[in-house]
Protein backbone atom coordinates (compact mmCIF):
# COMPACT_ATOMS: atom_id res chain seq x y z
CA UNK A 1 0.00 0.00 0.00
CA UNK A 2 1.26 3.45 -0.92
CA UNK A 3 1.44 5.70 2.12
CA UNK A 4 2.93 8.72 0.37
CA UNK A 5 0.97 12.00 0.51
CA UNK A 6 -1.39 12.65 -2.32
CA UNK A 7 -0.36 15.16 -5.00
CA UNK A 8 -3.16 17.45 -3.85
CA UNK A 9 -1.76 17.63 -0.32
CA UNK A 10 1.79 18.14 -1.55
CA UNK A 11 0.86 21.06 -3.75
CA UNK A 12 -1.15 22.98 -1.08
CA UNK A 13 0.95 25.88 0.32
CA UNK A 14 1.18 26.11 4.09
CA UNK A 15 -0.54 29.00 5.94
CA UNK A 16 2.91 30.26 6.96
CA UNK A 17 4.06 30.31 3.34
CA UNK A 18 0.86 32.08 2.26
CA UNK A 19 1.39 34.69 5.02
CA UNK A 20 5.02 35.19 4.00
CA UNK A 21 3.93 35.98 0.44
CA UNK A 22 0.87 38.06 1.36
CA UNK A 23 0.83 41.61 -0.01
CA UNK A 24 0.17 43.11 3.46
CA UNK A 25 3.26 41.41 4.89
CA UNK A 26 5.36 42.50 1.91
CA UNK A 27 3.93 45.98 2.39
CA UNK A 28 4.89 46.07 6.07
CA UNK A 29 8.40 44.74 5.37
CA UNK A 30 8.91 47.28 2.62
CA UNK A 31 7.84 50.10 4.91
CA UNK A 32 9.75 49.11 8.03
CA UNK A 33 13.02 47.89 6.49
CA UNK A 34 14.40 51.36 5.62
CA UNK A 35 13.14 52.84 8.91
CA UNK A 36 14.68 50.03 10.98
CA UNK A 37 18.03 50.33 9.21
CA UNK A 38 17.97 54.07 9.77
CA UNK A 39 17.03 53.55 13.43
CA UNK A 40 19.98 51.20 13.98
CA UNK A 41 22.39 53.71 12.50
CA UNK A 42 20.94 56.62 14.49
CA UNK A 43 20.81 54.64 17.75
CA UNK A 44 24.60 54.33 17.75
CA UNK A 45 24.95 58.11 17.46
CA UNK A 46 22.07 59.29 19.67
CA UNK A 47 22.47 60.79 23.12
CA UNK A 48 20.31 62.02 26.00
CA UNK A 49 20.73 65.71 26.66
CA UNK A 50 20.13 67.19 30.08
CA UNK A 51 21.55 66.22 33.50
CA UNK A 52 21.72 62.60 34.64
CA UNK A 53 19.98 62.01 37.96
CA UNK A 54 21.87 61.66 41.24
CA UNK A 55 19.99 61.64 44.52
CA UNK A 56 20.85 64.80 46.50
CA UNK A 57 22.02 64.54 50.08
CA UNK A 58 19.60 65.04 52.94
CA UNK A 59 20.18 65.93 56.61
CA UNK A 60 20.37 62.57 58.41
CA UNK A 61 21.34 62.41 62.11
CA UNK A 62 23.70 59.73 63.40
CA UNK A 63 21.29 58.74 66.19
CA UNK A 64 17.84 59.65 67.44
CA UNK A 65 17.81 62.25 70.20
CA UNK A 66 15.13 60.38 72.16
CA UNK A 67 16.72 56.97 71.60
CA UNK A 68 18.98 57.19 74.66
CA UNK A 69 17.93 54.66 77.20
CA UNK A 70 15.37 53.18 74.83
CA UNK A 71 14.73 49.53 75.47
CA UNK A 72 15.74 47.31 72.56
CA UNK A 73 12.80 45.24 71.38
CA UNK A 74 12.66 41.60 72.31
CA UNK A 75 12.11 39.14 69.42
CA UNK A 76 8.43 38.75 70.30
CA UNK A 77 7.90 42.47 69.81
CA UNK A 78 9.42 42.79 66.37
CA UNK A 79 7.21 43.85 63.50
CA UNK A 80 6.10 41.21 61.05
CA UNK A 81 6.78 42.63 57.59
CA UNK A 82 3.53 43.82 56.11
CA UNK A 83 1.15 42.90 58.95
CA UNK A 84 2.77 45.29 61.43
CA UNK A 85 -0.45 45.53 63.47
CA UNK A 86 0.02 41.93 64.62
CA UNK A 87 2.36 43.20 67.37
CA UNK A 88 -0.76 44.15 69.38
CA UNK A 89 -1.93 40.52 69.45
CA UNK A 90 -5.58 41.48 69.00
CA UNK A 91 -7.58 39.19 66.66
CA UNK A 92 -10.35 41.78 66.23
CA UNK A 93 -7.85 44.42 65.17
CA UNK A 94 -6.18 41.92 62.79
CA UNK A 95 -9.51 41.14 61.14
CA UNK A 96 -10.43 44.80 60.71
CA UNK A 97 -7.10 46.00 59.32
CA UNK A 98 -6.95 43.12 56.86
CA UNK A 99 -10.11 44.53 55.23
CA UNK A 100 -8.54 47.95 54.59
CA UNK A 101 -6.57 46.90 51.48
CA UNK A 102 -9.65 45.20 50.05
CA UNK A 103 -12.41 47.75 50.50
CA UNK A 104 -10.98 51.17 51.40
CA UNK A 105 -12.02 53.61 48.68
CA UNK A 106 -9.03 55.95 49.08
CA UNK A 107 -6.77 52.96 48.42
CA UNK A 108 -8.90 52.02 45.41
CA UNK A 109 -8.40 55.54 44.05
CA UNK A 110 -4.64 55.32 44.64
CA UNK A 111 -4.54 51.94 42.86
CA UNK A 112 -6.35 53.45 39.87
CA UNK A 113 -3.90 56.37 39.82
CA UNK A 114 -1.00 53.92 39.80
CA UNK A 115 -2.58 51.94 36.95
CA UNK A 116 -2.97 55.19 35.02
CA UNK A 117 0.69 56.08 35.61
CA UNK A 118 1.80 52.66 34.31
CA UNK A 119 -0.30 53.17 31.19
CA UNK A 120 1.34 56.56 30.62
CA UNK A 121 4.75 54.85 30.64
CA UNK A 122 3.62 52.48 27.87
CA UNK A 123 2.06 55.39 26.01
CA UNK A 124 5.34 57.29 26.09
CA UNK A 125 7.31 54.21 25.02
CA UNK A 126 5.23 53.97 21.85
CA UNK A 127 7.09 57.04 20.56
CA UNK A 128 10.21 54.89 20.16
CA UNK A 129 8.58 53.03 17.27
CA UNK A 130 7.30 54.04 13.85
CA UNK A 131 3.59 54.43 13.31
CA UNK A 132 2.01 52.62 10.38
CA UNK A 133 -1.24 53.33 8.62
CA UNK A 134 -2.75 51.31 5.77
CA UNK A 135 -5.15 52.77 3.22
CA UNK A 136 -6.95 50.34 0.88
CA UNK A 137 -8.99 51.97 -1.90
CA UNK A 138 -11.34 50.77 -4.59
CA UNK A 139 -12.32 53.15 -7.37
CA UNK A 140 -14.77 52.50 -10.22
CA UNK A 141 -14.81 55.03 -13.03
CA UNK A 142 -16.78 55.36 -16.22
CA UNK A 143 -16.00 57.88 -18.95
CA UNK A 144 -18.03 58.93 -22.01
CA UNK A 145 -17.45 56.98 -25.22
CA UNK A 146 -19.08 55.28 -28.18
CA UNK A 147 -20.59 56.73 -31.37
CA UNK A 148 -22.50 59.99 -31.26
CA UNK A 149 -20.99 61.11 -28.02
CA UNK A 150 -23.11 58.72 -25.95
CA UNK A 151 -22.22 57.00 -22.70
CA UNK A 152 -21.44 53.61 -24.08
CA UNK A 153 -17.86 53.43 -22.70
CA UNK A 154 -17.04 50.62 -20.31
CA UNK A 155 -16.53 51.17 -16.57
CA UNK A 156 -13.02 50.68 -15.17
CA UNK A 157 -12.31 49.43 -11.67
CA UNK A 158 -8.97 50.22 -10.10
CA UNK A 159 -7.55 49.09 -6.78
CA UNK A 160 -4.81 50.47 -4.57
CA UNK A 161 -3.23 49.43 -1.27
CA UNK A 162 -0.96 52.00 0.29
CA UNK A 163 0.87 52.03 3.59
CA UNK A 164 2.49 54.99 5.30
CA UNK A 165 5.10 54.76 8.07
CA UNK A 166 6.34 57.79 9.97
CA UNK A 167 8.95 57.97 12.68
CA UNK A 168 10.69 60.61 14.74
CA UNK A 169 14.06 59.12 15.80
CA UNK A 170 15.09 59.96 19.35
CA UNK A 171 18.44 61.48 18.37
CA UNK A 172 18.72 63.87 21.31
CA UNK A 173 17.08 61.67 23.93
CA UNK A 174 13.88 63.69 24.28
CA UNK A 175 11.71 60.59 24.22
CA UNK A 176 14.06 58.72 26.55
CA UNK A 177 13.93 61.58 29.05
CA UNK A 178 10.15 61.67 28.73
CA UNK A 179 9.93 57.94 29.41
CA UNK A 180 12.39 58.34 32.31
CA UNK A 181 10.12 61.03 33.75
CA UNK A 182 6.98 58.92 33.33
CA UNK A 183 8.70 55.92 34.97
CA UNK A 184 9.60 58.07 37.96
CA UNK A 185 6.04 59.40 38.00
CA UNK A 186 4.71 55.83 38.09
CA UNK A 187 7.03 55.08 41.01
CA UNK A 188 5.67 58.20 42.72
CA UNK A 189 2.16 56.77 42.30
CA UNK A 190 3.31 53.43 43.69
CA UNK A 191 4.76 55.19 46.75
CA UNK A 192 1.54 57.17 47.15
CA UNK A 193 -0.39 53.91 47.08
CA UNK A 194 1.84 52.46 49.80
CA UNK A 195 1.46 55.66 51.85
CA UNK A 196 -2.32 55.53 51.46
CA UNK A 197 -2.39 51.93 52.70
CA UNK A 198 -0.15 52.70 55.68
CA UNK A 199 -2.14 55.81 56.57
CA UNK A 200 -5.47 53.96 56.44
CA UNK A 201 -4.11 51.07 58.48
CA UNK A 202 -2.65 53.40 61.12
CA UNK A 203 -5.85 55.45 61.26
CA UNK A 204 -7.93 52.31 61.75
CA UNK A 205 -5.65 51.13 64.57
CA UNK A 206 -5.91 54.58 66.18
CA UNK A 207 -9.71 54.59 65.92
CA UNK A 208 -9.79 51.05 67.27
CA UNK A 209 -7.84 51.97 70.40
CA UNK A 210 -10.04 55.02 70.89
CA UNK A 211 -13.05 52.71 70.71
CA UNK A 212 -11.47 50.37 73.24
CA UNK A 213 -10.80 53.37 75.49
CA UNK A 214 -14.52 54.20 75.29
CA UNK A 215 -15.32 50.60 76.26
CA UNK A 216 -12.94 50.79 79.21
CA UNK A 217 -14.30 54.18 80.28
CA UNK A 218 -17.87 52.89 80.14
CA UNK A 219 -16.95 49.94 82.37
CA UNK A 220 -15.16 52.26 84.76
CA UNK A 221 -18.19 54.54 84.98
CA UNK A 222 -20.50 51.55 85.39
CA UNK A 223 -18.38 50.36 88.33
CA UNK A 224 -18.38 53.90 89.69
CA UNK A 225 -22.18 54.02 89.50
CA UNK A 226 -22.33 50.79 91.56
CA UNK A 227 -19.89 52.29 94.11
CA UNK A 228 -21.88 55.54 94.30
CA UNK A 229 -25.12 53.57 94.81
CA UNK A 230 -23.50 51.89 97.82
CA UNK A 231 -22.43 55.28 99.15
CA UNK A 232 -25.96 56.64 98.66
CA UNK A 233 -27.37 53.69 100.59
CA UNK A 234 -24.91 54.38 103.44
CA UNK A 235 -25.94 58.05 103.62
CA UNK A 236 -29.63 57.12 103.52
CA UNK A 237 -29.09 54.70 106.41
CA UNK A 238 -27.18 57.35 108.32
CA UNK A 239 -29.93 59.87 107.65
CA UNK A 240 -32.59 57.38 108.78
CA UNK A 241 -30.94 56.85 112.16
CA UNK A 242 -30.39 60.59 112.50
CA UNK A 243 -26.59 60.67 112.27
CA UNK A 244 -26.43 62.37 108.84
CA UNK A 245 -27.96 65.46 107.33
CA UNK A 246 -30.42 65.57 104.45
CA UNK A 247 -27.74 67.41 102.43
CA UNK A 248 -25.51 64.31 102.58
CA UNK A 249 -28.19 62.28 100.83
CA UNK A 250 -28.70 64.96 98.19
CA UNK A 251 -24.93 65.19 97.57
CA UNK A 252 -24.73 61.42 97.17
CA UNK A 253 -27.67 61.45 94.74
CA UNK A 254 -26.12 64.27 92.70
CA UNK A 255 -22.79 62.42 92.44
CA UNK A 256 -24.57 59.24 91.36
CA UNK A 257 -26.59 61.01 88.66
CA UNK A 258 -23.46 62.72 87.30
CA UNK A 259 -21.72 59.33 86.98
CA UNK A 260 -24.78 57.85 85.24
CA UNK A 261 -24.88 60.80 82.83
CA UNK A 262 -21.17 60.40 82.00
CA UNK A 263 -21.67 56.68 81.40
CA UNK A 264 -24.46 57.40 78.91
CA UNK A 265 -22.37 60.07 77.16
CA UNK A 266 -19.61 57.57 76.35
CA UNK A 267 -21.95 56.07 73.75
CA UNK A 268 -21.44 59.11 71.50
CA UNK A 269 -17.68 58.66 71.26
CA UNK A 270 -17.90 54.89 70.83
CA UNK A 271 -20.50 55.14 68.08
CA UNK A 272 -18.45 57.68 66.15
CA UNK A 273 -15.30 55.58 66.45
CA UNK A 274 -17.20 52.56 65.12
CA UNK A 275 -18.51 54.62 62.21
CA UNK A 276 -14.98 55.84 61.41
CA UNK A 277 -13.77 52.23 61.31
CA UNK A 278 -16.65 51.32 58.96
CA UNK A 279 -15.57 54.07 56.57
CA UNK A 280 -11.96 52.87 56.60
CA UNK A 281 -12.97 49.32 55.66
CA UNK A 282 -15.33 50.59 52.96
CA UNK A 283 -18.65 49.61 54.53
CA UNK A 284 -21.77 51.52 55.62
CA UNK A 285 -21.90 52.07 59.40
CA UNK A 286 -25.05 49.94 59.59
CA UNK A 287 -23.04 46.88 58.52
CA UNK A 288 -20.32 47.22 61.16
CA UNK A 289 -20.83 46.27 64.78
CA UNK A 290 -17.81 45.69 66.99
CA UNK A 291 -18.45 43.88 70.29
CA UNK A 292 -17.26 45.53 73.47
CA UNK A 293 -13.71 44.70 74.49
CA UNK A 294 -10.93 45.74 76.82
CA UNK A 295 -8.21 48.32 76.36
CA UNK A 296 -4.86 46.58 75.96
CA UNK A 297 -2.57 46.79 78.98
CA UNK A 298 0.52 45.80 77.01
CA UNK A 299 2.12 48.40 74.77
CA UNK A 300 4.62 46.71 72.43
CA UNK A 301 8.11 48.15 72.15
CA UNK A 302 8.59 49.19 68.53
CA UNK A 303 12.20 48.79 67.34
CA UNK A 304 13.60 52.10 66.16
CA UNK A 305 16.09 51.36 63.40
CA UNK A 306 19.20 53.33 62.51
CA UNK A 307 18.18 56.80 61.24
CA UNK A 308 19.78 56.32 57.81
CA UNK A 309 17.45 53.39 57.08
CA UNK A 310 14.46 55.67 57.51
CA UNK A 311 15.15 57.04 54.02
CA UNK A 312 14.42 53.58 52.61
CA UNK A 313 11.46 52.71 54.82
CA UNK A 314 9.01 55.58 54.45
CA UNK A 315 6.83 55.74 51.33
CA UNK A 316 6.47 59.54 51.57
CA UNK A 317 10.26 59.93 51.40
CA UNK A 318 10.38 57.55 48.44
CA UNK A 319 7.62 59.59 46.79
CA UNK A 320 9.55 62.86 47.25
CA UNK A 321 12.76 61.25 45.98
CA UNK A 322 11.10 59.89 42.84
CA UNK A 323 9.55 63.30 42.20
CA UNK A 324 13.08 64.70 42.06
CA UNK A 325 14.00 62.18 39.38
CA UNK A 326 10.84 63.01 37.45
CA UNK A 327 11.66 66.74 37.48
CA UNK A 328 15.31 66.07 36.62
CA UNK A 329 14.30 64.11 33.50
CA UNK A 330 11.99 66.91 32.41
CA UNK A 331 15.00 69.24 32.26
CA UNK A 332 16.40 67.00 29.51
CA UNK A 333 13.07 67.15 27.67
CA UNK A 334 13.27 70.95 27.59
CA UNK A 335 16.96 71.00 26.65
CA UNK A 336 16.19 68.73 23.67
CA UNK A 337 14.03 71.51 22.24
CA UNK A 338 17.26 73.36 21.31
CA UNK A 339 18.02 70.68 18.71
CA UNK A 340 16.29 70.03 15.39
CA UNK A 341 13.42 67.60 15.10
CA UNK A 342 14.07 64.86 12.56
CA UNK A 343 11.22 63.01 10.86
CA UNK A 344 11.42 59.99 8.58
CA UNK A 345 8.56 58.72 6.50
CA UNK A 346 8.00 56.00 3.94
CA UNK A 347 5.09 55.31 1.62
CA UNK A 348 4.78 52.00 -0.18
CA UNK A 349 1.89 50.46 -2.02
CA UNK A 350 0.34 48.92 -5.10
CA UNK A 351 -1.98 50.44 -7.64
CA UNK A 352 -3.61 48.73 -10.64
CA UNK A 353 -6.72 47.13 -12.03
CA UNK A 354 -7.97 43.61 -12.58
CA UNK A 355 -6.50 43.63 -16.06
CA UNK A 356 -2.99 43.57 -14.60
CA UNK A 357 -1.35 41.83 -11.70
CA UNK A 358 -2.14 44.23 -8.87
CA UNK A 359 0.61 43.05 -6.55
CA UNK A 360 3.33 42.73 -9.15
CA UNK A 361 6.56 44.73 -9.17
CA UNK A 362 5.26 46.90 -12.00
CA UNK A 363 2.35 48.04 -9.79
CA UNK A 364 4.54 49.16 -6.86
CA UNK A 365 4.59 52.80 -5.80
CA UNK A 366 6.88 54.06 -3.06
CA UNK A 367 8.31 57.22 -1.54
CA UNK A 368 11.00 57.78 1.09
CA UNK A 369 11.39 61.16 2.77
CA UNK A 370 13.48 62.64 5.57
CA UNK A 371 12.95 66.10 7.01
CA UNK A 372 14.29 68.21 9.83
CA UNK A 373 12.81 71.29 11.47
CA UNK A 374 14.39 73.77 13.82
CA UNK A 375 12.90 76.85 15.44
CA UNK A 376 15.20 79.78 14.75
CA UNK A 377 13.52 82.49 16.80
CA UNK A 378 11.27 81.78 19.80
CA UNK A 379 11.59 84.97 21.79
CA UNK A 380 13.37 83.23 24.67
CA UNK A 381 10.72 80.53 25.07
CA UNK A 382 13.18 77.63 25.07
CA UNK A 383 15.58 79.13 27.60
CA UNK A 384 12.66 80.11 29.82
CA UNK A 385 11.29 76.56 29.65
CA UNK A 386 14.70 75.13 30.67
CA UNK A 387 14.96 77.65 33.52
CA UNK A 388 11.47 76.72 34.71
CA UNK A 389 12.33 73.00 34.59
CA UNK A 390 15.48 73.57 36.63
CA UNK A 391 13.52 75.64 39.16
CA UNK A 392 10.92 72.85 39.44
CA UNK A 393 13.73 70.40 40.12
CA UNK A 394 15.23 72.68 42.80
CA UNK A 395 11.79 72.90 44.39
CA UNK A 396 11.51 69.11 44.44
CA UNK A 397 14.93 68.89 46.14
CA UNK A 398 13.78 71.30 48.86
CA UNK A 399 10.54 69.32 49.27
CA UNK A 400 12.53 66.10 49.57
CA UNK A 401 14.78 67.47 52.28
CA UNK A 402 11.80 68.92 54.15
CA UNK A 403 10.06 65.52 53.95
CA UNK A 404 13.16 63.85 55.42
CA UNK A 405 13.35 66.39 58.26
CA UNK A 406 9.64 65.96 58.99
CA UNK A 407 10.09 62.18 59.07
CA UNK A 408 12.78 62.42 61.73
CA UNK A 409 10.57 64.79 63.68
CA UNK A 410 7.73 62.26 63.55
CA UNK A 411 9.96 59.52 64.93
CA UNK A 412 11.40 61.75 67.68
CA UNK A 413 7.90 62.96 68.65
CA UNK A 414 6.59 59.45 69.17
CA UNK A 415 9.75 58.25 70.91
CA UNK A 416 9.51 61.05 73.47
CA UNK A 417 5.78 60.46 73.84
CA UNK A 418 6.29 56.78 74.61
CA UNK A 419 9.14 57.48 76.99
CA UNK A 420 7.29 60.19 78.96
CA UNK A 421 3.94 58.41 78.93
CA UNK A 422 5.65 55.25 80.16
CA UNK A 423 6.91 57.20 83.16
CA UNK A 424 3.55 58.88 83.69
CA UNK A 425 1.49 55.67 83.68
CA UNK A 426 3.51 54.28 86.56
CA UNK A 427 2.92 57.39 88.68
CA UNK A 428 -0.74 57.59 87.65
CA UNK A 429 -1.42 54.02 88.70
CA UNK A 430 0.09 54.78 92.10
CA UNK A 431 -2.23 57.80 92.33
CA UNK A 432 -5.23 55.56 91.60
CA UNK A 433 -4.16 53.14 94.31
CA UNK A 434 -3.84 55.94 96.88
CA UNK A 435 -7.17 57.46 95.85
CA UNK A 436 -8.89 54.09 96.34
CA UNK A 437 -7.45 53.89 99.85
CA UNK A 438 -8.62 57.45 100.54
CA UNK A 439 -12.19 56.61 99.50
CA UNK A 440 -12.35 53.56 101.73
CA UNK A 441 -10.87 55.37 104.75
CA UNK A 442 -13.16 58.40 104.33
CA UNK A 443 -16.23 56.14 104.13
CA UNK A 444 -15.21 54.34 107.31
CA UNK A 445 -14.59 57.64 109.07
CA UNK A 446 -17.91 59.02 107.84
CA UNK A 447 -19.75 55.99 109.18
CA UNK A 448 -17.91 56.47 112.46
CA UNK A 449 -19.07 60.09 112.48
CA UNK A 450 -15.57 61.56 112.59
CA UNK A 451 -15.64 63.40 109.19
CA UNK A 452 -18.24 65.21 107.08
CA UNK A 453 -19.68 63.67 103.96
CA UNK A 454 -17.88 66.25 101.83
CA UNK A 455 -14.67 64.37 102.64
CA UNK A 456 -16.17 61.25 101.08
CA UNK A 457 -17.40 63.02 97.95
CA UNK A 458 -14.03 64.75 97.50
CA UNK A 459 -12.22 61.41 97.73
CA UNK A 460 -14.65 59.76 95.30
CA UNK A 461 -14.32 62.54 92.71
CA UNK A 462 -10.52 62.40 93.01
CA UNK A 463 -10.55 58.63 92.51
CA UNK A 464 -12.71 58.85 89.39
CA UNK A 465 -10.51 61.61 87.93
CA UNK A 466 -7.37 59.57 88.58
CA UNK A 467 -8.88 56.46 87.06
CA UNK A 468 -9.96 58.33 83.93
CA UNK A 469 -6.50 59.90 83.67
CA UNK A 470 -4.89 56.47 83.87
CA UNK A 471 -7.11 55.20 81.05
CA UNK A 472 -6.27 58.26 78.94
CA UNK A 473 -2.54 57.78 79.44
CA UNK A 474 -2.83 54.11 78.43
CA UNK A 475 -4.82 55.08 75.34
CA UNK A 476 -2.21 57.72 74.45
CA UNK A 477 0.58 55.16 74.81
CA UNK A 478 -1.12 52.75 72.42
CA UNK A 479 -1.84 55.51 69.89
CA UNK A 480 1.75 56.76 70.17
CA UNK A 481 3.03 53.27 69.43
CA UNK A 482 0.83 53.14 66.31
CA UNK A 483 2.14 56.56 65.26
CA UNK A 484 5.73 55.37 65.77
CA UNK A 485 5.12 52.32 63.58
CA UNK A 486 3.71 54.63 60.91
CA UNK A 487 6.64 57.05 61.33
CA UNK A 488 9.03 54.12 60.82
CA UNK A 489 7.26 53.15 57.59
CA UNK A 490 5.37 50.12 58.91
CA UNK A 491 6.71 47.03 57.17
CA UNK A 492 7.43 48.87 53.92
CA UNK A 493 10.70 49.71 52.18
CA UNK A 494 11.79 50.98 48.78
CA UNK A 495 12.45 47.47 47.46
CA UNK A 496 8.68 47.20 47.08
CA UNK A 497 8.61 49.99 44.51
CA UNK A 498 8.18 48.71 40.95
CA UNK A 499 11.51 48.67 39.13
CA UNK A 500 12.21 50.58 35.95
CA UNK A 501 12.46 47.29 34.05
CA UNK A 502 9.07 46.19 35.31
CA UNK A 503 7.42 49.47 34.37
CA UNK A 504 9.07 49.52 30.94
CA UNK A 505 8.12 45.96 30.03
CA UNK A 506 6.95 46.30 26.47
CA UNK A 507 3.54 45.19 25.27
CA UNK A 508 4.15 45.57 21.55
CA UNK A 509 1.24 46.26 19.24
CA UNK A 510 -1.62 45.49 21.65
CA UNK A 511 -4.01 47.29 19.29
Amino acid sequence: MDHSPSPHLQSAPSPTRRLAHSPIRRLAISLFRPLVLTWLSIATLSCSVGPNYHRPTAPVPATYKEYKGWKVATPSDTINRGAWWSIYRDPTLDALVSQVNISNQNIKAAEAAYAEARAVVHEQQSSFFPSLSVTPQVERQKSGGGNGGGFGGGAITSYSLEGTATWEPDVWGKIRRTVESSVASAQVSAAQLAAAKLSAQAQLATDYFQLRYADALKRLLADTVVAYERSLKITQNQYTVGTAARSDVINAQALLLAAQSAEINVGVQRGQDEHAIALLIGKPPAEVSIPSGSLAERVPIVPATVPSTLLERRPDIAEAERQMKEENALIGVQVAAYFPTINLSAVFGYAGNPGTALFSTSSEVWTLMASASQSVLTGGQRSAAVTAARAAYDQSVANYRETVLAAFQNVEDELVALRVLGQQISVQRDAVEKAQQAVQISLNEYQAGTVAYTTVTTAQVTLLNDQEAALQVQEQRLIASVALVQAMGGGWDTSQLPSRQELQKLHLFPD
